[in-house]
């Protein structure tokens, strides 16, 4: 993904450049395929339908303009003016807030350990798409239990009316045949070897995008973030040409405005752009960071802002349509069918292709999307941790051949780490890294610090006129207003609403989990939290001269990092026009 990243020559002990994209469209397919995951097409539709439909787009459109495009811009520009991974980075700009740039890796390393597992049970329905008949289709199999009903017909939509305990075959099919779930986290049982070796096929997979950086990763990106596209058009068009597909985009869009006074709402559009957006944890910073100087960040990042979020919302028509359908042949409401999460893609959207015709291929065309959504994700996610981790050590980490290596082993370490997912208790495990390590509280923490820092510290002015002297264009004044206050503010207002709400983890709403399982998730989320402040008094306390005098240092930017400052390499991919101008 990233060009040239070993650009020099593979002489033993030779430390290899850093290197720049290859080209534009790499660093914007890159950026696509990173902030364009499973969470447009399984959060984003049932946000919006559960959150009072089209009125729902009006929070999410204004956390859109105060945090999430101001944040993108922000961390875009800071990569690609030091030229630095997300640790770094802040060496240059504002060495006191070195804390948040490891707190966003660390919530990347929990993310890295839980989204791949997602892509696991993706990849093991892919491989029973293949069957002749769909085992979640039917109630004849061996996992199935007695309450199990099979929706093929509307007479046993009767019987599922008349039993509070039936399960669909769908359902079964997931919890008992992928999952075969336990009771509880306290029963961890064996390992499921199926999802096992899809985990480890997945990695696999991942490593070989990303081992030798553009190489291979840089020719992936044009199929992996490009593809799911087709796949997402071919299952809106089927989607749309469905019975009861109307019905399904009116619940997902119908207008409630009495929403917009429920608190609740508004959390959680802002949860949605923080997590779709991919700010505040140094990824932007990093795919950023390899532009060349004059590259266009400014309008690059308006575009793929508007990519992101009109991605969703296709997505939503592609998602209802098809789950109107699913409600119209049922003969029950759609709130019965509409779910979030691993609850609609390996459950509700199973379901609804087995009722059509041809289920193979449309069970096929979904899973194939999910994985490549979530491939590009995931290796991307891989990247930033590698290039922030070799930045930090460039005299070590650049020599040829140890980024494979390195890779291998934190692939590996990743791995033995993640093999309590895939055991039977291991969905309970799962959760509880998604609900706290990864969590939008975290996420939300760093970023008030992040718009201090660069805002107030280092100073948004200083901001705008890097972006001017980078891309020849001025910023909008909003921009420098949401960095000062309105970014900080929301995110902070959002940061202390989701303390206030917080609600203990539960799963499936029957299972409660035990005392010690609520204090390790606390663990892992103050864990990303605690190294901002940490890393900023352990800095104070270590410095020379009096306190005032550590704060001051520490507040500074690098005087050798700033907008007239090109190295060799830089001037190499600049363009004739530029080059005079620079020159002048």
């Amino acid at each position: 993904m990233l060009n040239k990243i070993f650009s020099g020559q593979n002489k033993q002990g030779e430390v290899e450049e850093r290197g720049h994209w290859g080209s534009k469209v790499e660093f914007l397919l890159a950026v696509a395929g990173n902030v364009v995951g499973l969470g447009n097409v399984w959060r984003f539709p049932y946000l919006c339908y559960k959150n009072g439909g089209g009125a729902f787009l009006v929070p999410y459109l204004v956390f859109v303009v105060t945090c999430g495009v101001p944040l993108f811009l922000l961390e875009t520009t800071i990569g690609q003016y030091t030229q630095e991974g997300s640790v770094t980075c802040w060496r240059k700009l504002c060495p006191l807030a070195e804390g948040i740039g490891y707190g966003g890796q660390l919530i990347i390393l929990y993310s890295c350990m839980t989204y791949i597992i997602i892509l696991s049970w993706a990849l093991l329905y892919l491989v029973f798409s293949f069957s002749s008949q769909l085992p979640w289709a039917s109630c004849n199999n061996y996992w199935n239990t007695d309450d199990c009903v099979d929706f093929s017909t509307r007479n046993n939509t009767i019987q599922w009316s008349n039993q509070t305990n039936s399960t669909s075959a769908a359902t079964e099919f997931w919890e008992r045949r992928v999952l075969a779930i336990s009771g509880g986290i306290e029963e961890m049982g064996s390992i499921r070897w199926e999802v096992l070796l899809c985990l480890i096929a997945m990695w696999i997979i991942c490593y070989f995008c990303i081992w030798k950086g553009v190489k291979s990763t840089g020719k992936v990106v044009y199929f992996t973030a490009t593809f799911p596209y087709v796949m997402l058009l071919i299952l809106l068009i089927r989607g749309l040409t469905l019975p009861g597909a109307l019905q399904g985009v009116m619940f997902y869009l119908l207008p409630e405005p009495s929403h917009l006074t429920d608190p609740q709402v508004w959390m959680e559009a802002g949860a949605q752009i923080f997590f779709s957006y991919s700010i505040g944890v140094g990824s932007l910073t990093v795919l950023g960071s390899y532009n060349t100087y004059n590259n266009n960040c400014y309008k690059d990042c308006l575009w793929l802002c508007l990519l992101n979020s009109g991605t969703s919302v296709v997505a939503g028509f592609a998602v209802f349509s098809v789950l109107g359908f699913m409600a119209h042949e049922q003969g029950i409401p759609i709130a019965e069918v509409a779910e979030s999460g691993p609850g609609l893609a390996f459950i509700a959207y199973p379901h609804a292709v087995a009722m059509m015709p041809l289920p193979q291929l449309w069970s096929i065309c979904f899973f194939v999307m999910l994985i490549l959504l979530g491939l590009d994700t995931q290796f991307v996610a891989m990247e930033v941790m590698m290039t922030s981790i070799i930045d930090m050590f460039p005299a070590v980490m650049r020599r040829a051949g140890q980024r494979e290596r390195f890779l291998l082993l934190f692939c590996l370490i990743c791995f033995f780490c993640q093999i309590v997912m895939v055991t039977e208790g291991g969905m309970y495990v799962f959760q509880l890294f998604d609900y706290y390590a990864c969590n939008g509280a975290c996420i939300l923490f760093l970023c008030v610090f992040e718009t201090v820092a660069l805002g107030w510290i280092f100073g948004a002015d200083r901001v705008c006129s890097i972006i001017k002297d980078m891309t020849g264009v001025r910023a909008n004044l909003f921009f420098k207003i949401c960095w000062l206050c309105l970014t900080p503010g929301v995110s902070l207002g959002s940061f202390i609403c989701s303390l206030v709400k917080y609600q203990p983890l539960t799963f499936n709403r029957w299972y409660v989990y035990p005392a010690w399982a609520y204090v390790l998730g606390w663990v892992m989320a103050l864990s990303s939290i605690l190294l901002v402040p940490g890393w900023a008094l352990y800095k104070l306390g270590t410095g020379t001269g009096t306190l005032s005098q550590r704060f001051h240092h520490l507040c500074q930017s690098d005087p050798d990092c700033s907008p007239t400052k090109k190295t060799e390499a830089e001037l190499q991919h600049m363009t004739g026009e530029d080059l005079q101008q620079f020159t002048i």
